[in-house]
């Protein structure tokens, strides 16, 4: 498995938005005490990695 340089990021806009330079990733939930985004090959058949989202700000995890 590969293992990605992951920064805090923004808790906005939700999703997954393109900034030029990489991928904010920012999901909302009340009651997660972690998560974890599964990135797959282009059939989505095999999982290359995970990696936890490290920030979580006003209920919403980003990274």
């Amino acid at each position: 498995m590969r293992t990605s340089r992951v920064h805090e990021g923004r808790p906005y806009p939700l999703g997954a938005t393109w900034d030029g330079l990489g991928v904010n990733f920012a999901l909302f939930s009340a009651n997660a005490t972690k998560v974890e985004l599964c990135l797959f090959d282009e059939r989505g058949e095999r999982e290359l990695e995970r990696i936890e989202l490290p920030e979580y700000t006003n209920e919403v995890w980003h990274g």
